[in-house]
Parts: structure tokens; sequence; C-alpha cells
């Protein structure tokens, strides 16, 4: 009865049936799927590590740019400080030491860094921290009066809030 259903070869040798060509092409498409799977895991483990790896260091150096452009502005800083302060060069140290400081604010515009005003506007806890207050007469109360440091803000990100000092209304003896 085997002899029906397996056909023979012209060598003699039992021919394949359809169903055994068709599992071991399955098996060889499994096999490799397998491998294709196995070497995308790899290649996405390897791409993971390198990202791990690269925020790292742009974490650790992120700032190199803005650091380099800062180092020329505080050799200036220094120069002005190793030079010799007199009666007649005063004004010009003065001078100098302004033209550091406008130095110093362009680079801060450069890298998006920006002063937020304070002085005269509405307290606004989201941007100022009220360290007192005081009475005034030529402001409204709930306005900010005094700034003791500047507010910043990088892009539209606030870094630092004002410290300040808000009016309130007098009080009448």
């Amino acid at each position: 009865m085997s002899e029906d259903k397996e056909k023979k070869a012209p060598n003699g040798a039992a021919e394949p049936t359809p169903a055994a060509d068709s599992t071991e092409k399955l098996k060889a498409d499994l096999e490799k799927a397998k491998n294709d799977y196995l070497y995308l895991m790899a290649d996405f483990d390897n791409y993971r590590k390198n990202a791990v790896k690269e925020r790292s260091e742009l974490m650790k150096y992120g700032s190199e740019r803005l650091i380099r452009e800062f180092l020329g502005i505080f050799d200036n800083f220094e120069r002005a400080l190793d030079a010799e302060l007199k009666d007649g060069n005063f004004n010009s140290f003065r001078e100098g030491v302004n033209m550091i400081a406008d130095e110093m604010k362009a680079l801060l515009q450069k890298f998006g860094v920006e002063e937020v005003k304070a002085v005269g506007e509405p307290f606004d806890p989201s941007k100022h921290e009220a360290l007192s207050s005081e009475p005034r007469d030529d402001m409204p109360a709930g306005h900010v009066a005094r700034v003791f440091k500047k507010a910043y803000k990088m892009h539209d990100k606030l870094i630092r809030p004002a410290q300040v000092t808000v009016a309130s209304t007098p009080t009448e003896n």
C-alpha cells in the first residue's frame, strides 16, 4: 500500500511529497525569520547603547560651546582685574568693566537667554519671588517695586525667577 502513496523516482529513490516540501520550506523560512529577528535585536541593542552614550556625552559636554565663548570674556575680565587702578584711569577702568558686562549680555542673548523685566510689573509668583513688601505711593500695590536678583528666561522657559520687593499701600498714621 505504501508503494501506491509514494512515487518512485527514476533512480529508485522515493520522491518527496508536496506536504514534505512545504514543511521543509516552512522550517527554512522559520529559521531565516529567527536569524533576522536575532540580528534585529542585536542592532537595536547596539542602537540603544549608542543613544545612551550620546545622551550622556551631550549632558556632560553640552555647554562646551557656551564655555568656549565665555572664556574669551573671562580673559578680558581678568585683564581688567590685573590693571593697576589709579586716580587718572578710574573712568577708563569703569568703561572697560561696562564693556565686559555688555559682552556677557550679548553672549547670553546669543544662547537664547534674556532678562525678564520686573520693576513696575504686576507681581507674578510664576516669575517673581517676593522677599518683602514696602509701602509705596508712587506705584500700585501688588507691583514690583525693587529687584534684588533679575529674572532670566532661556527661549520660552523661565530659568531663574526674580527676587523682588512688592509695593504695598502706604499706611497713614
